[in-house]
């Protein structure tokens, strides 16, 4: 008999809590495409545009896709990607993203999938930008693309982490393929991104501690100069402008006589060359054509040559003189 009354009472409330129903519907969690403005991290001045952002909420942080401006044959899309880490629980209704640590086997991975077709190869020098050590890999296409893929890993000191303190994370991946742009001039993006987004409240502060002044600062006997001249190396430019291509156009050959040809200002005037003058090809040889006004001294000169010298004898008499010039 209870039994009887237990299962009727169920169904009482079951039926009511369907009346009270709104029946709406309701969009699970998922990636939404949210307006650039609100990047976790954008491109330097200058550098590659951006052209979509789709965001995705976990239960311990968010992560996001940057779809960059793409000039390349290479097939894939350039962008940055970048993951927050975070306490568990920031967004209820959705699963934890599960992370770790940067290393070989799944950078790899990820360089491979980065640029198909692309040979890549892992560059071993030690580089750092404004948030920390980073690496790269670089490589160039058979069409002459030039393709760079970065990794990056924000995250405080060990020392910094046993205070109780300081225990988000911030993973990036940059990856740019280019048919201008140079391998230095791609990673110079690496440099010059910023990271925009933070985490609520100092115990998940990936930065760690900041760092304590130069000790150079105030100090008698350590002068500091200018960045230009100075003992300080230029920094890494930033953003890139690819250059513009190349438009080859016919030259326009024109002909102007030696009359009409006016000689530029303070370019000294060619002399008249001496001789008869050559004709263009296609042009009616001239018959009628004058000799050079600068011919002439040299056949008067060649006359007065050939003139014969009278002999002494000659002179004062004039029946010497006419047989002479017999």
């Amino acid at each position: 008999m209870r039994l009887r009354k237990t299962i009727s009472l169920v169904a009482v409330v079951g039926t009511m809590a369907g009346c009270t129903s709104t029946g709406g519907v309701r969009q699970p969690s998922g990636p939404e495409t949210v307006t650039p403005e609100k990047a976790l991290v954008l491109p330097p001045p200058g550098g590659p545009s951006i052209v979509s952002v789709v965001e995705r909420k976990r239960g311990n942080g968010v992560e996001q896709t940057i779809s960059l401006f793409t000039s390349s044959s290479v097939p894939g899309q350039n962008f940055l990607k970048v993951q927050f880490f975070g306490a568990s629980g920031v967004n209820p209704g959705t699963g934890n993203a599960g992370f770790s640590m940067i290393n070989e086997s799944g950078i790899a991975r990820e360089v491979a999938r980065s640029a198909p077709g692309v040979p890549m190869a892992t560059s071993a020098t030690f580089l750092q930008n404004a948030y920390g050590p980073f690496g790269y890999a670089s490589g160039r296409s058979r069409a002459g693309d030039t393709c760079v893929y970065a990794w990056q890993q924000i995250r405080s000191s060990t020392a910094a982490n046993t205070q109780a303190r300081n225990f988000g994370m911030i993973q990036l991946r940059l990856r740019l393929c280019d048919a201008r742009a140079s391998e230095r001039q791609l990673l110079g993006i690496a440099y010059g991104y910023t990271v925009t987004g933070t985490f609520d409240g100092e115990v998940w502060n990936p930065y760690g501690n900041p760092p304590p002044a130069d000790v150079a600062l105030g100090r008698t006997g350590a002068p500091i100069y200018p960045d230009e001249g100075g003992y300080r190396a230029s920094p890494m430019p930033i953003g890139y402008e690819p250059a513009p291509a190349i438009v080859s156009r016919p030259r326009a050959a024109a002909v102007r006589s030696a009359s009409t040809a006016q000689p530029a200002q303070g370019v000294a005037s060619v002399p008249a060359p001496i001789g008869p003058r050559v004709p263009l090809p296609g042009e009616a040889p001239q018959t009628s054509a004058r000799p050079d006004a600068a011919a002439a001294p040299i056949e008067q000169s060649v006359r007065a040559i050939g003139v014969t010298v009278p002999s002494p004898d000659c002179i004062g008499d004039a029946a010497m003189t006419a047989a002479c010039r017999r």
